[in-house]
């Protein structure tokens, strides 16, 4: 469930989107958005002024989360639904590992549930197994989780988090490159695959091992990423069922992690079909009103959830030291 990439998420998919609904169904229900494609980040980030009257209930909720730098001083739980919640005791995964380098610091989304840090952790070290050399690990959540100012529609409670189809470098990236740098197209120019110039064995492989993590509840992929894991899986398809398509998502994958067994207030992912998701699903995803929508007016910037449209606890997740 992104990162709100400006050119997959205008009106025009959404209304593509909404044509394509019928045949969706469920599986794209609740789906995530994905950040500004390949926003840089700031090597020296200014902090954002004070709001004038945060009390007021009209103050979207993203620019309170948005303000919080640090998790709430609580036991670690996630509260509510990926798009429509908030994050308590989140812990960082650590920037630099002997198999993973976090990207753009700036935005200070390295914040998850402690499942997601450890889920990260275990992926990592299965990496070089597959022939990738370690995990460039893009956006989690904000400290508190919550809205976002820019960029993700979900990655709200802590348990999600884009990583990079790019494998990392035998060295530690410079600041500079963490925020700079571009992630890999691995999408052909005409959408309908992947680019067989960029596209690797490992690349199926990682997010095969990902998908395998019994912890992992769905995986966010460009379609043409899905239709190239769908041709390699061989008979071996039990996990390609995790897998969804959805728009942008194709320098990423999403990995979306099940609600831990003992966070009651945390509202799970709707179950996907019990096929593998290579059939008719896929195949609208290359017809002619979704590679090709019609254009549509732009529509008006919309504010987000206010404090009351999230669960009640997380004010006190807000408000906590």
């Amino acid at each position: 469930m992104t990162t709100t990439m400006n050119a997959p998420f205008g009106a025009a998919w959404r209304n593509a989107a909404r044509r394509a609904a019928p045949l969706l169904c469920l599986a794209l229900l609740w789906a995530p958005q994905d950040a500004a494609a390949q926003d840089r980040g700031s090597v020296n980030p200014e902090p954002l002024p004070p709001l004038a009257h945060p009390e007021d209930p009209a103050t979207p909720a993203k620019e309170l989360f948005g303000r919080k730098t640090a998790p709430a001083k609580m036991d670690a739980r996630t509260i509510g639904f990926y798009a429509k919640g908030c994050l308590a005791g989140g812990v960082a995964l650590p920037i630099n590992g002997a198999t993973w380098q976090v990207m753009r610091l700036s935005r200070n989304r390295n914040w998850g549930h402690p499942n997601l840090v450890q889920f990260l952790e275990r992926l990592s070290d299965k990496a070089p197994q597959t022939g990738w050399r370690g995990l460039l690990v893009g956006d989690r959540s904000q400290p508190r989780g919550g809205p976002m100012r820019t960029g993700h529609a979900s990655h709200q409670v802590g348990l999600d988090a884009d990583i990079w189809l790019t494998p990392m470098p035998d060295r530690e990236l410079t600041r500079e490159e963490r925020e700079e740098m571009s992630a890999t197209m691995v999408v052909a120019e005409d959408r309908t695959d992947v680019d067989p110039k960029v596209w690797t064995p490992a690349h199926f492989k990682v997010i095969r091992a990902a998908a395998k993590d019994p912890q992992v509840a769905r995986i966010f992929v460009n379609a043409a990423i899905k239709k190239a894991l769908c041709r390699e899986a061989g008979t071996d398809r039990g996990w390609l069922g995790k897998v969804q398509p959805w728009w942008g998502h194709d320098w990423h994958f999403h990995v979306r992690l099940i609600c831990p067994a003992d966070n009651p207030e945390c509202t799970p992912q709707p179950a996907r079909p019990a096929d593998d998701g290579c059939g008719k699903e896929l195949d609208h995803w290359f017809t002619e009103a979704i590679l090709h929508p019609k254009p549509s007016p732009p529509s008006k910037p919309r504010p987000g959830p206010r404090m009351a449209d999230l669960p009640d606890a997380c004010r006190r997740v807000l408000l906590a030291p």
